[in-house]
């Protein structure tokens, strides 16, 4: 059974940092699949904040989070990570860790087959 786990989020001030990670696990060579993170605010659709290709490691990044967020992969673990600096109250949302073999055609929910069932980032002073 091929299944994503998130862990890192929690409650942070403004400006303020947090790693996310995300274990797979059942998953046949892992090191095919790309990885992507999403989050959904509260009254919001989920959306796309950055995704990871497998095959030569490009990234792609919301234009909300260029510059602040930094998506790793480490295969050896069978971890995907979300490093988050500058946190702003806007961020507050649940994180959700994707994954889909080969490399994806768009950074977008629909281009994704799995998915965590998220952890809670909350930015608030």
């Amino acid at each position: 059974q091929m299944q994503l786990v998130e862990s890192g989020g929690g409650l942070v001030q403004p400006g303020e940092s947090l790693r996310l990670s995300c274990v797979a696990s059942g998953f046949p060579s892992l090191d095919l699949y790309a990885f992507a993170w999403f989050r959904q605010a509260p009254g919001k659709e989920r959306e796309a904040v950055s995704c990871i290709r497998p095959s030569d490691g490009r990234t792609n990044y919301a234009e909300s989070v260029k510059g602040r967020f930094t998506i790793s992969r480490d295969n050896a673990k069978n971890t995907a990570y979300l490093q988050m600096h500058n946190l702003k109250s806007e961020d507050t949302a649940v994180y959700y860790c994707a994954a889909v073999i080969g490399d994806y055609r768009t950074c977008v929910e629909r281009d994704f087959a799995f998915f965590g069932q998220g952890t809670q980032v909350t930015v608030s002073s």
